[in-house]
């Protein structure tokens, strides 16, 4: 793909995500203001810009995605960096300005993301389980457990409750 197209394939991406969870922010509203038929809308055209996102990446994919080992390493590498480098400057940011839920929102975020450096690096080095067939993800500050869900997140405090199985595919 030449130059030119495949900036405006990646910012199309980009986009055409923001827009997707946007949408699905704008009806979660509409549902709280017991508007469902403008809630539908949102939702619908969400699921639009969905398509629409998976699409472009699909266009990307070759320059994307490579083969497994490669793309462990290459997200075990992101984590490490945003955990370590891009994190705390947004917290140090957030910290000045006096933005307390931001920084953190921010903290957990960072904390969590070096739990999925932990997770990769294991598996680079192949250590982890064959047997595991499902992770526990918080769904208050996306903390990932390739064991049972915790009694409470070790990152957020968040009950047993709060935490989502993502299972193998059959």
């Amino acid at each position: 793909m030449k130059e030119k197209t495949r900036k405006n394939v990646y910012d199309a991406f980009i986009g055409e995500a923001k827009a997707y969870f946007r949408l699905l922010a704008y009806a979660e509203k509409a549902a709280e203001e017991e508007v469902p038929q403008i809630e539908l809308l949102f939702r619908a055209i969400a699921e639009s810009e969905r398509v629409h996102a998976t699409r472009h990446m699909n266009l990307m994919k070759d320059l994307i995605v490579k083969d497994t080992d490669t793309n462990l390493e290459k997200s075990f590498q992101r984590e490490k960096s945003i955990s370590e480098t891009e994190y705390p400057d947004m917290i140090k940011d957030a910290e000045d300005e006096g933005e307390k839920v931001a920084a953190l929102t921010f903290s957990q975020a960072r904390d969590v993301e070096g739990f999925h450096a932990k997770l990769y690096e294991r598996a680079i080095y192949k250590v982890i389980k064959e047997e595991v067939s499902a992770y526990q993800v918080c769904q208050v500050c996306g903390y990932v457990t390739d064991r049972a869900a915790p009694d409470k997140c070790p990152v957020c405090g968040a009950p047993k409750e709060m935490f989502k199985a993502v299972e193998k595919m059959e």
